[in-house]
């Protein structure tokens, strides 16, 4: 299969058109068309003109009404285009007649997304998820691939001529790799599980960073792991999912994942092909919501997010716990800021809210405070140690949370520590066994 867009042409000129009304976003025509425009050019698109659309009935075989149709085709003339980015969904039909009415390559909101995942991902799993979700894209589409030999028929005047049997051909290939594919996604997350397994053994609790593209996750990662994951004013910079493990106050040890980015209408192919990137999701003890406080289109983003959220199970008898981080504080103006910051700390008292800026440092404290007030619920343990035991007394300091420490007249240390049942577990057959 040939991807949407040939990767050796730099820089093809492209329009954007963003059909208004067919969203239940409560985003605004002029942002969604903005984050279109961000879309194809992380695709590296040269956009050269861009349009919003009114449709009040979408028409079935080309989504826009006639007139329109032959509008945006002169549009297309005029710019020299040679691709038109639809941000919407278009059935097959329309893809092809659409491109046979401007003489261009039109790419639908899906497929440019396909397109940018294809790109970007990285891992092994990233690579084959995506490609399973632009199968299964492509797959509905082989009457627009093999339109040239629809119209042909077999020497005996029958139905079954060249062009079905390609067709045929075609979509067995395609079914054949999307089933060798998902056995080996399957094992990709077998593997996956047993890691999983693996980190339960080792008990840090985890906390998975959620937002929309471009909220400034991969910012935040950085900022509280020293690490260097690629992090850009680009839509869905980063896709796969990076952990890193962290020191919270007073020495606790957690677990933090980066993960994809979410966006409004996220294609179905990619909700289901993510599952298992999604599902470190789902089993984690915290979510951290990352939102742009900054931008004009926060509140929809949010929803957009919790939309996305709504569709990853929990893992049974854990509760969902998630803080928002209202990122970019330092993108304000004073007033702005001091308000945002104001109502944060307020909410910050319930664990709902911590105001940061990623960029700066501003406000990170607070929220590894935050961060450690949500996921502290191990019980307490009081233990004895020896003076001599000085390796037992830095594993607690190193499997658990120490929150108190006295030493009495003999030399002894009386600890006081949170730990996992199960880390309490080994520490007694390690050190206190016999």
């Amino acid at each position: 299969m040939t991807h949407l867009i040939d990767h050796a042409v730099p820089l093809i000129r492209a329009v954007v058109v963003h059909p208004d009304g067919r969203s239940d976003s409560p985003r605004q025509a002029h942002e969604r068309l903005e984050e279109a425009v961000g879309l194809a050019r992380a695709l590296d698109l040269d956009v050269c003109a861009e349009e919003i659309v009114r449709l009040r009935k979408p028409a079935p075989a080309t989504l826009f009404g006639a007139g329109k149709v032959e509008e945006l085709a002169a549009l297309v003339r005029a710019a020299e285009a040679e691709a038109v980015v639809v941000d919407d969904q278009l059935t097959p039909v329309q893809q092809r007649n659409l491109e046979k009415a401007w003489d261009a390559k039109v790419i639908d909101r899906t497929g440019l997304i396909l397109e940018i995942f294809g790109r970007r991902a990285r891992t092994k799993e990233g690579r084959l998820q995506v490609e399973l979700a632009r199968l299964d894209y492509e797959r509905s589409r082989l009457v627009r691939t093999w339109t040239h030999l629809e119209r042909q028929r077999g020497g005996t005047g029958s139905t079954g001529g060249p062009g079905e049997t390609q067709i045929e051909i075609d979509r067995r290939l395609i079914a054949d790799r999307i089933v060798k594919l998902k056995t080996e996604l399957e094992e990709v997350r077998r593997t996956r599980g047993l890691h999983r397994k693996q980190r339960q053994k080792v008990p840090f609790p985890t906390v998975a960073l959620v937002g929309y593209t471009n909220a400034g996750k991969s910012t935040l990662f950085n900022r509280l792991t020293g690490s260097e994951v690629l992090a850009k004013d680009l839509l869905f910079a980063t896709l796969d999912t990076t952990q890193r493990t962290i020191r919270l106050p007073q020495g606790r040890p957690a677990i933090v994942a980066d993960t994809v980015g979410f966006i409004s209408d996220l294609p179905h192919e990619l909700v289901e092909s993510f599952r298992a990137t999604l599902e470190e999701v789902g089993e984690a003890d915290l979510i951290l919501h990352v939102r742009d406080i900054a931008s004009p289109d926060t509140a929809a983003q949010a929803a957009d997010v919790e939309a996305v959220l709504k569709q990853i199970p929990a893992v049974e008898g854990k509760t969902r716990r998630v803080l928002e981080v209202w990122n970019k504080i330092d993108l304000l103006d004073d007033d702005a800021k001091a308000e945002v910051v104001g109502v944060a700390e307020r909410l910050s008292h319930d664990g709902r809210a911590v105001a940061v800026s990623a960029w700066t440092g501003e406000g990170i404290d607070a929220l590894r405070h935050a961060i450690t007030g949500l996921i502290d619920d191990e019980p307490e343990s009081e233990i004895v140690l020896e003076a001599h035991q000085g390796e037992a007394l830095a594993w607690l300091y190193e499997n658990g949370r120490v929150t108190g420490r006295e030493t009495d007249d003999q030399g002894r240390f009386h600890i006081t520590v949170r730990l996992h049942p199960a880390a309490l577990g080994r520490f007694e057959r390690r050190f206190q066994a016999g």
